[in-house]
């Protein structure tokens, strides 16, 4: 299949992919069965050519709804099913949006849209879908509290670093996420799954850990992936033991060296490595030798088709696997003249490797002195006691901010609290310059994680 020529999503799937299954909670489809399988009862033609918005709330009917309209709709925007309805008036007109894949076609009645398209669970199709076109895959971006940029891809770069590993390199891995996959870390599983000839389990939203982890089990997963965050919560549930994937990684966020250490300690017998994406940068790349942070050596020319530069403190990636631009009329320029994407994911380089220290936003400013709460967390964590943290601002008459850590114990409520947050203040005064030091720590019973499976942040 030449890239040149329009191609989709279903012309990966066929007869080598037999005993491969996409499953949630309530339903296994195989992966050969779905282009026989339509979510949307027979509509599928009048999306032809549309500017499709996916607004599915059930993750299964999503899945297989985006085989259905890629390479027959011109651009399909992927909706999660959290967003703000103001916010989503505003993408669907940036996305010049003319038709709506919905599950709940009560919510869209006065949308002003003239095409709503009810989709259902599977069911067999009348007729098996023919790639017309190269479809515009519109995905937006997280970690922003207003209304999310619209990112555009392109289906040969959303499977790149996919593609490149080889065929059904994993042909073998029952995949699950903790991401959906409406979101750039969870398509890139669904993805792999469809494209690498493996299977998926899917998650469930308001599932309880302890109730996800035992449908993990119960269908055999082998890989793994999800946010630090995320892989914190399961460490924290107590239920990790008889889970025992062979291959975890976590990106989304920084995977500071307390939380790989952890996973190793729960899955010893696991592959745990961390990776570097983004919905703007693509498949950056993926670090397993159990360290924080990657070799220096990786910045600087060109591996597996990727670049990277550091510029300013700032993380800078380019390669085939980057979006193509931003859509709408909040757009501005996605790279720079050199076709490099800046990350806004600020780098510093100590001896013969790159850490991580924090988003270029999420700076707090204390007397005019820079913070990066990611920075703080990652000295807080070490401690043996600590299960997961968050530095955040609080606002001061002297300095106008001063830093506070929520800190969450490993033993909950357990004895020497005191003790623990006077070794906690002296790692941070041996490791941290002084305005970095917490002027304040309270211990919680739990942190707020984003829909995207980042810790939230907030300040005070």
């Amino acid at each position: 299949m030449s890239p040149r020529e329009p191609f989709a999503l279903r012309d990966y799937l066929g007869p080598g992919l037999a005993g491969r299954t996409i499953s949630d909670a309530r339903q296994i489809v195989s992966l050969t069965d779905i282009p026989e399988q339509t979510c949307l009862g027979g509509r599928l033609g009048e999306l032809s050519a549309r500017s499709v918005l996916l607004a599915v709330v059930d993750q299964l009917t999503s899945g297989i709804a985006m085989t259905e309209i890629d390479g027959v709709a011109r651009r399909m925007l992927l909706s999660p099913p959290d967003i703000d309805a103001d916010h989503m008036r505003t993408l669907m007109e940036e996305a010049a949006i003319d038709a709506v894949v919905t599950d709940h076609p009560e919510r869209w009645a006065d949308a002003g849209i003239g095409l709503v398209v009810t989709a259902g669970r599977p069911a067999p199709a009348a007729a098996k879908a023919r790639t017309e076109r190269a479809t515009e895959w519109l995905m937006l971006t997280s970690g922003t509290s207003g209304v999310p940029k619209i990112v555009s891809h392109t289906l040969e770069g959303l499977t790149g670093a996919i593609v490149a590993e080889g065929p059904a390199r994993d042909a073998a891995a029952i995949w699950a996420t903790f991401y959906d996959i409406r979101r750039y870390g969870g398509l890139q599983i669904f993805l792999r799954a469809v494209v690498g000839g493996g299977s998926m389990v899917l998650s469930e939203p308001g599932e309880p850990i302890a109730d996800h982890v035992a449908r993990l089990l119960a269908r055999g997963v082998t890989h793994m992936s999800g946010t630090p965050s995320h892989w914190r919560r399961l460490l924290m549930s107590g239920s990790a033991p008889g889970f025992s994937p062979r291959y975890v990684r976590l990106s989304g966020e920084i995977a500071d060296q307390a939380v790989l250490d952890g996973l190793s300690r729960a899955f010893p017998k696991a592959s745990i490595g961390h990776a570097y994406a983004s919905t703007e940068a693509g498949v950056g790349f993926a670090v397993n030798d159990g360290l924080e942070g990657f070799p220096a050596d990786m910045v600087g020319h060109s591996r597996d088709g990727v670049e990277m530069k550091v510029e300013d403190g700032s993380l800078r990636i380019r390669s085939a696997r980057t979006a193509r631009a931003y859509v709408g009329r909040r757009a501005a320029a996605l790279t720079d003249s050199k076709g490099f994407v800046d990350t806004g994911d600020m780098v510093e380089l100590r001896g013969d490797r790159y850490h991580f220290v924090g988003r270029r936003g999420g700076i707090i400013n204390v007397g005019g002195l820079k913070v990066h709460p990611e920075e703080i967390e990652a000295v807080i964590n070490r401690h043996a006691g600590v299960r997961m943290s968050r530095a955040r601002s609080r606002r001061s008459p002297i300095t106008g901010a001063v830093v506070v850590a929520d800190v969450i114990l490993a033993d909950g409520d357990g004895d020497g609290r005191d003790a623990i947050r006077n070794e906690i203040l002296a790692d941070c005064k041996a490791s941290l310059a002084p305005h970095k030091v917490p002027a304040i720590i309270r211990f919680v019973a739990s942190l707020d994680v984003t829909a995207a499976g980042k810790l939230a942040r907030h300040d005070a």
